[in-house]
């Protein structure tokens, strides 16, 4: 057994992949950026991240778009919103914050759903008028229309 150069057609390991993978993707946002975007909701708790919005990570600094006077209070909680960025991210990452008053995107509400066909209705309950009545019964009947209807 040759311990030369390796064939370039042979099995590669998934780490040697993922740079060219990921190169284009990395070059338009930074891993910690995607990260912060992602998971904004877990790091500040709902409350705040139903007014702000995470813009731009660079150079150390986070731009984060918020309504109005949310921003005073946002400054008040800077060193605790910096810790707690930075805890989830497992490094220092972002040193400063940066507020800019716009109001955050509300997100796009989902096309209304089309109602079940009657047939398919009629098969439902067909399939749960042997169950007895009860809680039960009302489950599965509410699961046999909910996968009546298509997206």
């Amino acid at each position: 057994m040759t311990t030369g150069a390796r064939h370039v057609y042979g099995p590669r390991p998934i780490g040697a992949l993922v740079p060219g993978l990921t190169r284009a993707a990395f070059r338009r946002r930074a891993p910690a950026t995607a990260q912060v975007l992602a998971d904004w909701a877990l790091i500040v708790g709902p409350a705040l991240a139903a007014v702000t919005v995470p813009r731009r990570l660079s150079a150390g600094s986070l731009t984060v778009a918020c309504a109005g006077p949310v921003a005073l209070e946002l400054q008040h909680l800077s060193t605790e919103l910096l810790a707690r960025i930075n805890a989830h991210l497992g490094a220092a990452t972002v040193q400063r914050l940066r507020f800019v008053q716009d109001a955050p995107s509300a997100p796009a509400a989902p096309p209304p759903l089309p109602p079940p066909d009657a047939a398919g209705l009629a098969r439902v309950e067909a399939a749960v008028a042997d169950l007895p009545e009860g809680p039960l019964r009302l489950a599965l009947a509410a699961l046999g229309r909910a996968t009546l209807v298509r997206r």
